[in-house]
């Protein structure tokens, strides 16, 4: 059964839900309030892969940044395409998503950009034990869990699978893709409704050690290994004209890059602070030290494995077309960063 803390992450869920219906929520008009403040609104998941959003909010990073005069908002989304959505409604101006879901953005409206890296890895590939799964193409005629049809751990499964002669069903393969909430997927194994699951960390560590998982493709050997780029930095073009705003909030994200790189211990003890704010439940520290080892924090952002999502999200038929000159955009990262 799963521990008592994993099932307070699951309430959790619902209440960051609700959080994220109730933050940054105010309309557009103009983002200045009676005394002149600009306001910028940040974006980003509860998550582990968003722990550089997560470390410069609580170290000030963005606040120091900005300077007197901005105004700071945020907004927590559970998933890509909601967080695109608030993007495109200008409830979120800039901050971290999977690059799965911007390019599907793009791709039908080329206002929104990748500006940064945040995150390489932190995704696997876990089978329930008793499927009789032991490598790729075991997965003929199985269930697999994904966190959202489109998502990045979406295209990476299809990658993988790719590699190995099989196709989703709905690309006329066999393989049944299922979306699920990550938070939900462990109760998925116990119940023996799915047969593996593509999940970012720390829920495949969970699927191990609390509902009998079996790792199949650790983070770096799934999809394209430490290059598959999990999570990025996105901001709209009208965000990206304030150049300001956005070398401010790269300078910021930078600072917390290094910061984790250099002391990952403290980093994950904020991000289990952060998220104890946010939901009132605390992570198991020995659980986020081991997901965080199956990631990279790094603004690097390899541009043909972003190109060859595209080319999987059109097969795939999420995409109309692959063309995605001008979705990177890293002039402003490397101004920010000397």
């Amino acid at each position: 059964m799963l521990r008592k803390s994993w099932v307070y992450l699951l309430i959790s869920a619902l209440l960051i839900g609700i959080l994220a219906g109730c933050t940054g929520a105010d309309t557009e008009k103009d983002k200045s309030d009676a005394k002149g403040e600009q306001t910028v609104k940040i974006g980003y998941f509860p998550n582990l892969t968003h722990i550089a959003t997560i470390v410069a909010l609580e170290k000030g990073y963005f606040k120091e940044a900005f300077g007197k005069g901005v105004k700071i908002e945020t907004k927590t989304v559970a998933n890509g395409g909601l967080f695109m959505e608030a993007m495109a409604t200008k409830a979120i101006d800039i901050g971290t998503v999977g690059p799965g879901p911007l390019l599907n953005f793009y791709v039908k409206n080329p206002e929104y950009h990748i500006v940064s890296g945040a995150v390489n890895g932190g995704a696997v590939l876990v089978a329930r034990d008793g499927t009789g799964i032991s490598n790729l193409k075991d997965l003929d005629g199985k269930k697999v869990a994904i966190p959202v049809i489109g998502s990045t751990q979406d295209v990476m499964l299809r990658k993988a699978l790719k590699d190995v002669g099989l196709k989703a069903k709905t690309s006329g393969g066999t393989v049944d893709l299922f979306a699920a909430a990550p938070a939900d997927t462990a109760g998925l194994f116990i119940q023996k409704s799915v047969d593996a699951a593509a999940t970012q960390e720390p829920w495949g560590y969970v699927l191990e050690n609390q509902a009998d998982g079996k790792l199949l493709l650790d983070w770096d050997q799934f999809a394209w290994g430490k290059e598959s780029t999990n999570t990025v930095v996105a901001a709209r073009k009208d965000f990206l004209d304030k150049k300001d705003l956005t070398k401010a909030y790269l300078s910021a994200h930078q600072k917390a890059v290094d910061f984790i790189q250099n002391n990952p211990e403290e980093a994950q003890d904020i991000v289990i602070a952060h998220l104890k704010e946010l939901t009132g439940k605390e992570l198991n520290k020995d659980e986020v030290n081991a997901a965080f080892s199956r990631l990279i924090v790094t603004t690097d952002v390899n541009e043909k494995v972003i190109q060859e999502m595209a080319d999987i999200s059109k097969e795939a038929g999420y995409i109309p077309s692959n063309k995605i000159d001008g979705l990177i955009d890293l002039s402003i990262l490397k101004e920010a960063s000397k």
